[in-house]
């Protein structure tokens, strides 16, 4: 299995191929998949804000397209620690199974590393129960 420091290390290298010309904040992501693979991501801005994606998306979009729906741990790094949006929470919520177990690293130049769990970051994420069907 990749160890914390190894999933960490790929996300900073992910973080250093990241296209941000417009806003100079950089950000990586990895995600460790259940079955022990990691998955990269980084952001990448366009001149039309709305269009852009967040690393994280991009490393679950490349997860999940390779046929993978479970993850394990994620990674996020940045210069100085911010952390995933809400957008990026929900789509990492979707490919948890049980949001207390996943673990989300997030990392600064500056600061280390502090670990949370997807449920204290999103606690009321929506869910495939919460849909309410007839």
């Amino acid at each position: 299995m990749v160890t914390y420091s190894e999933l960490l290390d790929e996300a900073w290298k992910a973080r250093a191929r990241a296209y941000a010309p417009y806003s100079g904040y950089f950000v990586g992501a990895a995600i460790l998949d259940t079955e022990g693979r990691v998955w990269t991501g980084c952001n990448i801005e366009y001149v039309a804000y709305g269009l852009c994606l967040c690393a994280e998306r991009t490393a679950l979009s490349k997860m999940v397209s390779e046929g993978v729906r479970s993850l394990f741990r994620v990674a996020v790094v940045t210069r100085d620690g911010g952390f995933p949006c809400g957008m990026c929470l929900q789509a990492l919520l979707e490919f948890a199974g049980d949001p207390k177990s996943v673990e989300v690293i997030v990392a600064s130049e500056l600061d280390g590393a502090k670990t949370f769990r997807l449920s204290d970051l999103l606690p009321f994420g929506f869910q495939t129960g919460d849909l309410k069907r007839t």
